[in-house]
């Protein structure tokens, strides 16, 4: 994904909040402790302690069958690069084995450092189309030691794909496929619908430009992206806007999103 505006404090109050964390993981922890590296860590019995930023990333190391998941970023928040730090995300990078994070979230690296953590770094790619997760959820599950759960989630998601895809392409149009305009990081939406992508935009400021370019390609419906709006791309073109959603919620379930962009795909096809 390219490249976004984020919020993050200046280095002193990184460095306050971490002074901060060190008298709180000073009294004490729960759990047994690993010595054989001379670590006081606490050890997680079920598999390793991973920290997500997002649910995005929360829910992959989830379907790559790790058991022991938080995230930073609260599912209510609609942009999570826009999310402001707290001493409560540092606490709880602390104890992870594992830190996920995107690209263009530079702030993970930034808790890392600031709370002196052990934990693993690892940069995860988020795209929602089917094979860019697969890979995602097979590396995972190589790094937590969960691989046959990582290849039964990766099973499950192949066989909900492809009759989720079924269902939407049942409800084409006169039986064709819908032309469609995306916004770069919802095309698996349109990928999963079968539909004809005849332009797309962002995850810039659209221009007049591009406005006038996109409607000339007579688009039937609009593939926008909730987690980062242009608000309403096409006005007056008759084109039927979608807000495709990326972001798993609370629940951490990634099939849902799929599910849920399926839904409306078919609800807007068999309407028009």
């Amino acid at each position: 994904m390219a490249h976004v505006r984020v919020l993050f404090r200046p280095a002193v109050a990184v460095t306050a909040l971490s002074a901060g964390l060190a008298l709180l993981t000073g009294c004490g922890g729960n759990g047994g402790t690993d010595t054989s590296a001379g670590s006081s860590r606490p050890v997680a019995a079920t598999g390793p302690e991973v920290v997500a930023t997002s649910t995005w990333e929360a829910a992959l190391a989830k379907a790559a069958g790790a058991r022991n998941v938080r995230y930073l970023v609260p599912a209510s928040i609609r942009h999570a690069p826009d999310y402001d730090l707290k001493p409560s995300d540092l606490t709880a990078v602390a104890g992870a084995d594992y830190v996920l994070y995107a690209s263009f979230e530079p702030w993970a690296g930034k808790i890392k450092e600031a709370v002196g953590s052990h934990a693993k770094l690892v940069e995860v790619n988020l795209d929602n189309t089917p094979g860019a997760t697969r890979a995602e959820v097979t590396a995972l599950g190589r790094k937590f030691g969960t691989e046959r759960a990582a290849a039964r989630w990766n099973t499950t998601f192949t066989r909900t794909w492809d009759t989720l895809a079924r269902q939407v392409k049942g409800t084409w149009p006169g039986g064709k496929a819908p032309a469609v305009a995306s916004q770069k990081f919802t095309t698996w939406a349109a990928e999963l619908a079968g539909a004809k992508v005849v332009g797309t935009y962002g995850p810039e400021a659209v221009t007049p430009a591009q406005l006038s370019a996109l409607s000339a390609k007579k688009p039937k419906f609009v593939l926008d992206n909730e987690n980062m709006s242009s608000g309403t791309v096409l006005p007056g073109s008759g084109a039927e806007q979608l807000n495709i959603v990326n972001y798993p919620g609370r629940d951490l379930d990634l099939l849902a999103v799929y599910r849920e962009a399926a839904g409306q795909l078919r609800k807007a096809f068999s309407g028009s």
